[in-house]
């Protein structure tokens, strides 16, 4: 053996009663479990786990780490949360598949979540070439390894396919562009995404009828992927906006994935249980769902996206250029003040709710941390920021986070936005804080059923033949935790320290948090979609 782990609680995945075992590793896989007993002959390496858990390595179903990724070696905003794979290109937008255009246009639309990418070189174009990308982001850079601090699997973004197909116009796609947005997503499908994503408030994917998200989602299928929407609303008319994904899901045939399920805004308050109804009557049915949430109540987006849709048609410049204009800008108050935006899910924006969490330009760093008072403070930010600021939205609630968590097609999910002075906690805790949190102070779920929620469940629907499970013959992507002491060390006043209670990571065999450190093992890589069938 490379590895023994002595004398572990084993927390396998798959919800059944944990157990005290041995557990060998040979080859980046678990090569033997030895029950109550011991491994015979040892192992080059022994690691006395002592009262530690020892639980398949936690898959972020909803992750933004598209670009940090490739910029941060250590990564131990997911690595010391126990993450061994994230999910990438959510929500409707990401980098790939894009043409030079649609590229620089992205990357205006998204850098409050990642970053405007001037500091790296974004010398692919397709799903595959990212991909690779992964596999080789620190060669040469006199690591261990090559590639990326953790696993990481992609999700065609919707959104940025119908940018590079139609543009940003508010219009019905055409027959051309519509075969040729199904085709896009099948590339992508075939180069090893795993399915495709929606943001449904965010433009230019929101201009989507349901008849082309169908058509979509029937490519999906067959490839064997999932759809992972960012549904329509998450406030006014939020359980109609979860009923038409599933009944597109019903239609397409496709396997569906939604995105940080939630109820939000006062009118949705207590009705996490509607929600859940509503998704137990389509799983008898038949149709294939799962979710995901991270166990916080405050959302957090960019400062642009809470703008009415028709502001942002033809594209960041053709928003900022609406911004600068007293009357188009007055329009968007209105939207915003007293109708209720699209962008901010049909509901009058309160700003005392909103609070600055990131910019871009370092000179704007006096907003951060501090709710805005208007519009009028809000729009002058939206300018000399191009864009860029993150905003958290102080709109959930407490009994819904609690409900939904309980689900059995529940997952973890931290949707987790990196950049910016004070991101949201849940970046860099959601997977402890369900442990500590949910788990030992609360009690809304056991252990081993929170273990299955993490690894098992997600791995499960990613459709990973070996992963998601502590059994032999599975790859060795393993967390080792405390019971009695695991907390996330992130909060709203500190949301960069890091988690107490998680000795050890590993991927592949291969330590990437040892004794509470980070290592310089590069382990991780790019996982591809298994074939269907």
């Amino acid at each position: 053996m490379d590895l023994v782990i002595r004398g572990a609680l084993v927390v396998d995945g798959t919800g059944g009663p944990s157990y005290r075992a041995d557990v060998g590793l040979r080859g980046g896989r678990i090569a033997a479990i030895e029950p109550g007993g011991r491994i015979p002959g040892g192992g080059r390496l022994t690691l006395d786990a002592g009262g530690l858990a020892l639980a398949p390595g936690f898959v972020d179903m909803h992750a933004h780490s598209d670009l940090a990724l490739l910029r941060d070696p250590d990564h131990s905003a997911k690595a010391a949360q126990g993450v061994t794979l994230e999910v990438l290109g959510q929500d409707g937008l990401s980098y790939a598949p894009v043409d030079e255009r649609t590229l620089g246009e992205v990357r205006a639309a998204i850098a409050g979540w990642n970053g405007d990418g001037s500091d790296l070189d974004l010398d692919w174009r397709s799903v595959g070439e990212y991909l690779d990308r992964l596999d080789r982001a620190f060669a040469g850079r006199g690591l261990d390894g090559e590639g990326i601090a953790v696993n990481a699997a992609y999700l065609v973004p919707q959104g940025t396919v119908r940018a590079l197909a139609v543009g940003w116009s508010d219009r019905p796609a055409g027959p051309a562009e519509r075969a040729r947005m199904r085709a896009l997503v099948a590339q992508g499908l075939a180069e090893g995404a795993v399915g495709m994503s929606s943001g449904l408030t965010y433009t230019p994917g929101m201009y989507a009828d349901g008849a082309e998200l169908t058509e979509l989602c029937e490519v999906v299928a067959r490839y064997g992927g999932y759809y992972c929407p960012h549904h329509r609303s998450y406030g006014r008319g939020a359980l109609a906006a979860y009923e038409e994904m599933v009944a597109l899901a019903r239609r397409a045939g496709c396997a569906l994935h939604l995105a940080h399920a939630t109820m939000n805004f006062a009118e949705n308050a207590g009705r996490a249980g509607e929600l859940l109804a509503l998704l137990d009557r389509a799983l008898a049915e038949g149709v294939d769902i799962t979710l995901d949430s991270y166990p916080y109540t405050p959302g957090c987006t960019t400062l642009a996206a809470l703008l009415p849709s028709w502001a942002h048609e033809g594209g960041p410049a053709a928003l900022l250029a609406r911004l600068r204009d007293p009357a188009a800008a007055e329009r968007i108050r209105y939207a915003l003040e007293v109708t209720g935006s699209d962008g901010c899910h049909g509901v009058p924006v309160d700003w005392a709710s909103v609070e600055v969490s990131g910019v871009v330009d370092a000179g704007l760093a006096r907003y951060v941390g501090h709710r805005l008072t208007g519009w009028a403070q809000a729009r002058e930010l939206l300018l000399a920021d191009r864009l860029g600021p993150t905003v958290l939205q102080h709109v959930g609630h407490e009994e819904n986070v609690r409900t939904i968590m309980r689900h059995r097609v529940h997952t973890g999910g931290s949707d987790g936005i990196l950049q910016g002075a004070k991101p949201h906690p849940r970046a860099y805790g959601t997977f402890p804080h369900y442990l500590g949190r949910y788990v030992r102070e609360l009690g809304v779920l056991s252990l081993e059923e929170c273990v299955a929620h993490l690894a098992g469940r997600p791995a499960a629907r990613l459709r990973l033949p070996d992963r998601g499970l502590v059994r032999e013959g599975y790859r060795a992507d393993l967390v080792l935790f405390d019971p009695a002491t695991v907390a996330a060390g992130s909060d709203f006043p500190t949301p960069r320290r890091l988690p107490t209670g998680i000795p050890h990571v590993l991927i592949d065999g291969r330590f990437v948090i040892r004794d509470g450190r980070r290592t310089q093992v590069m382990a991780g890589r790019s996982v591809r979609r298994e074939p269907a069938g």
